[in-house]
Parts: structure tokens; sequence; C-alpha cells
């Protein structure tokens, strides 16, 4: 990677490098490389990602077709449509539900993003299936989970005010089994109301937050509508789908919209921009994010030769592949570790760390080669391309540390986010100097940090390189 400051300051020591990148940094942000989510939105014309499930023994209840479950449910189901103020047309729809007799609603947080981040631009109604219509307005945002709580307005305020069917949800203590049915409500596509059937698969391995596997197929449109027990009751809420599979989707927990409705059930309107909100809770997960990380520790036996970082299989998925040259060219074998969770922000996603690296064999090629070939592969690393109002462009710092005995060339780089104040993007890159015809190069990324987190996971990172001895 090209960095846009360059210092050959004959640092020895990390603290060293990290103090000048410190001072460096004072001035500007945090750069990142944000590897695509394996999740979609499927649910909407936004975006989105996360679920749960309860405990203790079940209950048994009254089982109910999915006719029956829709036609019970049918009154408290409602399509959230998303408009520009003063026009008709519509930017985005979703699905949400009506949980308190006082008008209060469940959704994602990705289905009303466009209202809650600008409001000056854009209004929130609801349609019901029977295509009444009335305004909305946001009470409290859960940006971690995917959720927001919403109230209907009347459509008179002279008219006394009306009472609404309201979803119950699933008491907690009663445990979904393996492979109960549910029932997934929605608009999907904006096509009409429909219900999905599908099973509970328990909860999804490597989620930082719980979410719940559901095996049915969750179309745009159906975020933020409920998923139901044969009983009726929520269980969870429509959020995303898995784009490269068939009937893999994913539910919020329905405990976490109870809990914001028990928070916010009174809370005042939010009127401007959720920025600082958002920022808020950001700051919560990457504090949380950081600890869970730095404490997993890093994989043994990773390399033959070198100590490479790699991270346990905790909360984060690691892919491998190699390429043997038949041609007397480089060969290499690569490692992606990269998280399935990451935090919708409006029109991008952060709250997630990647680590990489790439092993490199030379011994085919000679020394001059494999010096060009090897400088020009670091070279080549980039950034994910944001637009200017949300990110700063990165600044980085390149100098030469010394880990464990084990020579690297490092580069630090990061950016600042435009609207989260005191949040970065981190980057490190990392090429090993040892030997002449074999190197290892890695990089790790940490979205959506602040200044500290970002040096400490820097420094936790370069200090996991060394030399097997």
């Amino acid at each position: 990677m090209k960095s846009l400051l360059r210092a050959r300051a004959p640092a020895s020591s990390l603290a060293l490098s990290l103090a000048l990148l410190l001072l460096l940094s004072m001035a500007w942000g945090a750069a990142p490389a944000q590897v695509p989510p394996p999740l979609a939105p499927a649910p909407a014309a936004s975006a989105a990602a996360s679920a749960t499930a309860p405990a203790a023994q079940p209950a048994a209840p009254v089982s109910l077709s999915a006719r029956k479950v829709y036609e019970q449910a049918r009154s408290q189901l409602v399509q959230i449509r998303t408009v520009l103020k003063g026009r008709a047309s519509q930017t985005s729809v979703g699905s949400g539900f009506f949980v308190t007799e006082e008008g209060h609603i469940i959704t994602n947080f990705h289905v009303v993003s466009e209202v809650a981040l600008e409001p000056e631009t854009h209004d929130l109604v609801y349609v019901t299936a029977d295509g009444r219509e009335a305004r909305l307005q946001i009470l409290m945002l859960d940006v971690l989970h995917d959720l927001a709580l919403l109230k209907a307005l009347p459509a008179d305020a002279a008219q006394p005010a009306k009472t609404f069917d309201a979803l119950p949800f699933r008491p907690a203590g009663q445990a979904l089994a393996q492979g109960e049915r549910m029932y997934s409500l929605g608009n999907p596509l904006d096509v009409g109301f429909a219900v999905i059937e599908g099973n509970y698969n328990g909860l999804v391995e490597r989620s930082f937050y719980p979410q719940i596997f559901f095996s049915g197929s969750l179309s745009g449109g159906m975020s933020g509508g409920p998923a139901l027990d044969q009983a009726g009751r929520v269980i969870g809420i429509n959020v995303a789908r898995r784009v490269d599979g068939e009937q893999v989707s994913f539910l919020v927990p329905a405990r976490f919209a109870e809990a914001l409705l028990e928070r916010g059930r009174n809370a005042p309107p939010i009127t401007g921009p959720s920025y600082a909100e958002m920022t808020r809770q950001l700051m919560a997960h990457q504090n949380l994010l950081t600890e869970r990380f730095i404490a997993q520790g890093w994989k043994r036996a990773t390399h033959p030769h070198y100590l490479v970082p790699v991270p346990p299989d905790r909360f984060m998925r690691c892919w491998g592949s190699n390429h043997v040259s038949t041609t007397g060219g480089l060969d290499f074998e690569r490692s992606d570790c990269v998280m399935e969770t990451r935090i919708f922000v409006g029109k991008f996603t952060t709250g997630a760390i990647g680590v990489r690296h790439e092993s490199y064999d030379g011994s085919k090629l000679g020394t001059l080669r494999f010096a060009s070939r090897h400088a020009q592969s670091f070279r080549n690393e980039g950034f994910v391309r944001l637009p200017g109002e949300h990110m700063t462009k990165p600044q980085c710092r390149e100098d030469y540390v010394e880990s464990n005995g084990l020579p690297l060339r490092a580069v630090v780089c990061m950016r600042a986010y435009r609207k989260l104040p005191q949040l970065y993007d981190v980057s490190v890159l990392v090429a090993t100097l040892d030997q002449n015809q074999q190197g290892v190069q890695g990089r790790f990324d940490a979205q959506g940090v602040d200044f500290s987190n970002a040096m400490k996971l820097a420094q936790h990172y370069l200090d996991a390189y060394g030399v097997v001895k």
C-alpha cells in the first residue's frame, strides 16, 4: 500500500513507532478495509442484521396453521413507508407491527434510517393490511440490534385517541425448541402482505450479538415484520438473509424489542438527526468489541517459521486458500478472518474487525524477483471508497519496527467519521523483512473505534508477530 506520509526514522521499538503514530494521528481520522458482509439487508429497501431466543421450559401452545396465524395477526401488521416531505413519492418500504394499544410499533432501524438521519427531507407513514394510512414518529432507536420504536400519530388531532390491536410477546421463560415452527410476516417486495413458514434452528454461531437462525425465505420489504410462534406470539423480528444460500435468514430476538419498548414507551419523539444517539451506542459497542477481541488472544502454530496473528473462531470466521505456481512463479497461502456482525449506520456499515495474512514463497523466483513481487503486493493494498461526506481521507504513517526479534515494515492508517465524532477506522499493514525469498504480509482492520482503542488494537496486532523458536 502506498502510504500518504512516509518516515524512515530508525525506530526499533513498537512503543516508539506507535507514539509517533499517536502524535501524527491527533490531527486526523481512521482507515479501514471493509470486507463485504455475508448478510444482505434482505427485508426492506434499505439494510440490516441481528437476532435471539428465550430460556426455560416450552409451553404447549395451541397449534395454528399459517393461515390462522396470519388472520390472527393481520390487524397488527403494517407496512412502513419512508416518503419525501411534501411529496407522495416513497424512497423505501419495510414492515412493522403494533405492540401496544396506544399505537407503539416495532420495526428495524434500517427501515426508518432515512427519517432518523435526514428528518428535514423525509417522513414516515404506515399502511395497514386493509389500506388505512397515517403518519408515524420515532421514539427510540437500538442501532446495535437494528431496531426502532415508533408511535402512530392520530389522523385527526380533534378525534379521541384510538386504540390498536397489539401482538403479544412470547414469555421469556418459554424456550424455543430446535425445529419449532415459526411464521414470518411482512410485505415482501411491496407486492402485498404475506406469511412465510420456517423453523427455528437455534442461535447463529459467531454472531457478536444474538441472532436467530430462521430457515425461511425473507425478501426485501419484510424487514421489521414479526416472526410468530404457533400461538401467534412474537419471538423475533425479520432483519436479514444470506445472499449466497437458500432459506438462511436471521431474526432479532424478541427480548431486545421488549427491552426497547420498556425504555422508550413514554419517550418524547425524536425530531432531529440521530447521529449523536447513534454515536453514543457505537461508542459502547466499540469498547465491548475491543475488550472481547483482545481477551480472546491468538491461535497457536499458524505458520512454520513465523508467529502470525490469527484470531480463534469465537466470533470470527476464517477462510484459507493457497496457490502453487506451475510456471516457476510465486507460491502463496492466504487466510481471511471476518466478523459476520456489522452495525448499519445509514449508507454503510461499521463496528467490525477483520484480520488477514498471506504467506509467500519465492524460492522459484530468486532474491531480486521475489523482492519486487513482494513489494508490489504490499503497495497494492487499498481502502473501501466511501463518499467524502461520510469519512475523511486516510492518513498513514510508515516505519520499520521489531516485534519479538522479527524485523517488520509497518504502516498504520486512520480516517475519521465526519458525522460520528470520536470514531475512526484503523488499518495496520505489516510485511516481514528477515528473509530474502520468503515472507508474510498481514493486515488488520477495525472499523468504528475511538482513538485509544485504535492504538490499543494496533499494538495488540503488532505484538503478535515473531519468529518460531
